[in-house]
């Protein structure tokens, strides 16, 4: 049974998967808070990922990092200080986490990384500009991880659209707003978390074997299409 670490794995997205892979691996998740889930396969350190020192862990085949933001806001409003916070979160948080565990990974079974990024790296939206500089930042590290770890560990991101989670919730918080955004997707929809987690569980497996420094666009059409 291999064992998959899942960084934010208590809440959003980072649950969801959680929740997939706990059916045949073990998971060890580490968060700032418990996940509801309870199960044998189940092993949670509460830690804060950029200011606590990380847990050892001894075997590991698969790491996802889950932790991420969406702070939105003109760029007259956006401080120094935000863009800072967004980074850390994003970038510097999945840095320390793969430079923790490298060499574990390294002995690791297929070993695989899943990362965040977003659509709003390729698309350009309004009121972007902190969350989709970090997010760019996660993307040129797994192209750059991607060929430094080649062939031994293989490493991808997710960019999700608009996901309906607790850290989407201000964009989609009534009818007329979800009616929006739904409207400005292509095919008409916005993501469900097990969408994602899917994915996820995809890019992990051996099923996705030859896939390495990609960048997955779960777009709904809204970067590909213009229609």
């Amino acid at each position: 049974m291999n064992t998959i670490i899942v960084v934010g794995g208590s809440k959003g997205i980072g649950n969801t998967i959680l929740k997939k892979l706990l059916h045949y691996c073990k998971v060890v998740n580490i968060s700032r808070t418990s996940p509801q889930q309870v199960h044998k396969n189940l092993t949670h350190y509460n830690c804060n990922i950029l200011n606590d020192d990380l847990p050892e862990i001894n075997t590991a085949d698969g790491l996802v990092y889950c932790p991420g933001s969406i702070n939105l806001k003109p760029i007259a409003r956006l401080s120094i200080d935000d863009f800072k916070n967004d980074f850390e979160i994003n970038v510097l948080g999945a840095v320390k986490v793969i430079q923790k565990y490298l060499s574990v990974l390294k002995n690791g079974n297929k070993p695989a990384i899943v990362l965040f990024s977003t659509v709003a790296v390729k698309l350009g939206m309004p009121f972007h500009a902190s969350i989709a500089t970090s997010k760019a930042g996660v993307e040129g590290l797994v192209k750059s991880l991607g060929a430094e770890f080649a062939p031994k560990i293989r490493i991808n991101a997710i960019a999700p659209t608009v996901t309906n989670t607790e850290l989407a919730s201000k964009l989609l918080r009534n009818e007329k707003m979800i009616a929006n955004i739904t409207e400005r997707h292509p095919l008409k929809k916005f993501l469900n978390p097990d969408e994602v987690a899917d994915m996820a569980e995809f890019l992990l497996s051996d099923k996705a074997a030859s896939l390495s420094g990609q960048v997955i666009q779960m777009d709904c059409g809204i970067v590909s299409f213009k229609i």
